[in-house]
């Protein structure tokens, strides 16, 4: 059985951030081409299964019994919204571009919980669960994704792979759908190698004016 969790303060605080880079002059451009940066607020689509990386205040009624993370299809959901962040110890200032090998975590904007797995098995297809996790944007050390690209800083027109530090899973989507009361919306989970089932690429968001210009690199993959 699902559970509706209670809420939380984080929500309210986060989506006034977001607002906030809605106002002109905000330093953030909400459409174009350009880089992933720290402080961005985005919502991600998995290229092949073409659903946006989804989350809601509905706990797992299996498993770990957290915050449970989704795929939907609609475009315009606000549960959708996720805000690039560094590591507990910085590491992602304000602005900067996202680097290929860099690990961030991704924080959903109207709960305040971070993107997450661990090894429990997920509901319907068995492969590794993935959740939301922590309070206010604090959660622990399963919270980190590295972001796999190629070239040197994660483009917007770009597909890429989320692989977790903590277990080397990539995140994915094969598909699986929920009956009630999520009815329609896709399984998302943890897969140990990387396929055309864990290809994101961003989406719609407000995306923060990068504060250096970026060098050119080398490809990392």
């Amino acid at each position: 059985m699902w559970r509706a969790g209670c809420g939380g303060s984080a929500g309210p605080v986060l989506l006034g951030l977001l607002l906030a880079l809605l106002v002109p002059g905000g330093g953030a451009a909400k459409t174009g081409a350009g880089l992933v940066t720290c402080g961005s607020v985005l919502k991600l689509l998995n290229t092949h299964h073409r659903v946006r990386l989804h989350s809601h205040d509905i706990k797992y009624g299996s498993g770990s019994g957290q915050q449970s993370v989704t795929g939907v299809e609609a475009s315009d959901d606000a549960n959708s919204y996720w805000r690039i962040r560094g590591g507990s110890e910085g590491g992602c200032p304000r602005g900067s571009p996202v680097r290929c090998g860099q690990a961030v975590r991704l924080t959903h904007v109207l709960t305040g919980k971070n993107l997450h797995t661990h090894h429990f098995p997920s509901p319907l297809s068995n492969n590794q669960e993935v959740s939301a996790f922590g309070e206010d944007g604090e959660g622990d050390d399963l919270d980190l994704w590295t972001v796999r690209c190629s070239g040197q800083h994660w483009e917007r027109e770009a597909a890429v792979r989320f692989q977790h530090v903590g277990t080397s899973v990539f995140l994915s989507v094969t598909g699986e759908q929920y009956g009630s009361p999520i009815r329609g919306q896709h399984e998302v989970h943890g897969m140990p190698s990387a396929n055309t089932h864990n290809t994101w690429k961003a989406m719609e968001g407000i995306f923060i004016k990068p504060s250096v210009e970026p060098s050119a690199g080398h490809d990392e993959l």
